[in-house]
């Protein structure tokens, strides 16, 4: 495997990152675009070629270390190195960020054409996807959490891209904010992990039968192991970047950022890195710390079920496709969540082909909204309709891209779908059931997406809708046809727990649950939405205090304002502020006081007056005849 290959996969996006940020004030629009498409067509191309190579290896797919460089050395165990790390997992994810990155880039030169700023957003969005290629192919964990990071202010620059926009402003404030929370805890989580084991090698912290790791089962902390507290505190990284319960809140509100960004960040980026990461440290997580793997499913289980529900009742249509995100990835932690090892890995396959498939659909729902959103300049699903006409190629891709995250077959969310759901319901019936009644939310509010957009009654446009340029189409053309094709291959060959090939099939059972309550859900939004009706208001209004309810996302965000302002703000942070203006502000200020007027007395002793160095001369003189007076006395 040629090392120099992989890393020109995350050079160049780099170097167009270098080259667009110098030269923002100077470089032509269209250029600027085009060298940006250039650098991360070409690392599609070698990620492409880095998996062709990997995976026709005669040898099992093992993690191979193909560059690796000392950059700080701490012990002689503990060190920080710079390497590129292949495995079944990293190869697969470098092929994803790539080819999505790809159609995002391009899409963009259209999309973004004419804004302010074009050239820094293309400066942006090369950093992003370095970041994302940097963070899946690190070979420790304290790189992954540098490129972690950067992936964080990457995040942080593109929601706030309308930087004179407030909303863009408080959104981009809002995430960064709410994700450092989370990072503090991995952050917690690798010091721990690594005081305890002496390494942050993924390849020695991985190994099952590493002495180190079993070792810190034996350690307990308020009852619980130390290993499964370090795990629980790196998961809660990965929860906030992938903005799972309770750490969600910033996901809705990054939709003010541009829609090629929500794009790459709900289909290839940013918010699959939590379940990468868990993905990656999976050995761990299953051989010696499964309390930890059972806080993952759970949390999975209840984002799934939580976002969908709310999706449900959202008006702004990038806000249900960011939901909706948020429950496609509960149904991957989920999966991991249950998953064995070896041969019992079904959970683990499962959910890496849901994040390869779902990536392809994902991508093409935000680019698909996107295009409705260039045609009538609103994102509020109540001013559309009947955009079919108006938009016939948009909506044809819309509707592929919902027939698959519904899990239709043989569209590429079904079979990924499907394997998620057998693997829960030989695990645990419970979480089977959450999970197969997510599946009929999510047909239902795609289809009500779908229908409302797409059908329903045509609205009086202030100007005609019209198709989308060809340099918006085309992307999403091959997202489409990647939309049903994705599905089709075999990954139990390519990517599993062990490096060794899983066979998987169709569980028909599974299968018809599935496929029954997605066409149930369809059904439902067919007969509310495909056309006027007022049906669906005198349903919410008679359910109003509950529908209000799951529309203001159960009052989530208002909590953590009251607990921030009220609690924190006001208890907390006020009284604090008082004590270090009043106590600490006042010693400081009694002390520098008090030295200024000691100072100003004691500088008259070097005046340089002659009377005054007399007059303290005969004081001092007289002051020790009195004293030798006084002791001959005595």
């Amino acid at each position: 495997m040629s090392s120099t290959l992989t890393i020109l996969i995350l050079l160049l996006p780099f170097a167009a990152f270098v080259f667009n940020g110098l030269l923002s004030a100077k470089l032509p629009h269209r250029v600027a675009g085009w060298i940006a498409v250039g650098a991360i067509g070409i690392s599609t191309i070698l990620a492409w070629k880095t998996a062709a190579a990997y995976f026709s290896q005669s040898t099992p797919y093992t993690k191979q270390l193909v560059f690796s460089a000392t950059w700080l050395r701490f012990t002689d165990t503990l060190q920080v190195d710079m390497g590129i790390l292949l495995d079944p997992i990293s190869v697969m994810m470098l092929v994803v960020i790539t080819t999505v990155s790809l159609m995002v880039f391009a899409y963009s030169t259209s999309y973004m054409l004419g804004e302010k700023g074009y050239v820094r957003y293309f400066a942006f969005l090369s950093l992003f996807s370095f970041s994302m290629l940097g963070l899946v192919a690190a070979g420790n964990l304290f790189q992954l959490y540098m490129f972690w990071e950067l992936v964080g202010v990457s995040s942080y620059l593109l929601i706030g891209y309308y930087y004179d926009k407030p909303e863009a402003v408080a959104a981009a404030k809002k995430a960064f904010i709410v994700t450092r929370f989370a990072d503090f805890g991995f952050l917690v989580g690798i010091l721990v992990l690594s005081y305890y084991t002496g390494t942050f090698d993924f390849i020695t912290l991985t190994n099952p039968e590493n002495p180190a790791i079993t070792s810190m089962t034996g350690i307990s902390f308020m009852g619980i192991s130390v290993l499964t507290w370090a795990l629980v505190l790196i998961f809660m990284g990965g929860a906030g970047k992938s903005a799972m319960f309770p750490l969600h809140i910033w996901l809705p509100d990054a939709m003010e950022g541009p829609t090629p960004v929500s794009a790459l960040i709900h289909a290839a980026t940013m918010v699959v890195a939590g379940v990468f990461l868990v993905a990656r440290m999976f050995p761990v997580f299953v051989f010696h710390a499964p309390a930890a793997l059972a806080v993952v499913a759970f949390i999975g289980a209840f984002t799934l079920l939580f976002a969908a529900v709310i999706a449900c009742t959202q008006t702004d249509i990038k806000r249900i496709l960011a939901f909706s995100t948020m429950s496609q990835i509960g149904y991957m932690m989920l999966a991991l969540g249950v998953s064995g090892y070896a041969s019992d890995s079904l959970g683990f396959t499962a959910s890496m082909f849901h994040l390869f498939t779902h990536a392809f659909f994902k991508a093409l729902l935000f680019l698909g909204a996107g295009s409705v959103i260039h045609a009538l300049n609103t994102n509020d699903i109540r001013g559309m309709g009947g955009l079919r006409k108006h938009q016939p190629i948009t909506h044809v891709l819309f509707l592929i891209a919902c027939l698959a995250i519904a899990g239709i077959p043989p569209f590429a969310g079904f079979l990924s779908k499907d394997e998620i759901l057998a693997a829960t319901l030989a695990t645990n019936t419970f979480y089977f059931g959450i999970a197969t009644l997510a599946a009929a939310l999510t047909a239902f509010y795609m289809f009500r997406l779908y229908f409302t957009v797409f059908w329903n009654s045509e609205r009086n446009y202030e100007h005609s809708p019209h198709e989308s340029p060809a340099g918006m189409l085309v992307p999403m053309g091959i997202l489409g046809v990647g939309s049903i094709a994705a599905g089709l291959i075999p990954f139990g060959r390519f990517v599993t727990s062990d490096g060794q090939p899983l066979k998987t099939h169709l569980h028909m059972p599974v299968a018809i649950i599935s496929v029954t309550v997605a066409l149930v859900g369809i059904g439902v939004a067919w007969f509310f939405y495909k056309k006027q009706s007022d049906v669906p208001q005198k349903i919410t209004a008679s359910i109003g205090g509950l529908y209000q309810t799951v529309y203001r996302k159960f009052y989530i965000d208002e909590l953590y304002l009251f607990i921030t302002k009220r609690i924190i703000f006001n208890l907390i942070a006020k009284p604090l502020a008082w004590f270090d203006r009043q106590v600490i502000d006042g010693f400081m200020n009694f002390t520098a006081s008090a030295t200024n007027r000691i100072s100003a007395e004691l500088k008259e002793f070097q005046s340089g007056q002659l009377q005054k160095y007399a007059y303290i001369f005969l004081a001092g003189v007289l002051i020790l005849v009195v004293a030798l007076l006084y002791t001959g006395l005595n």
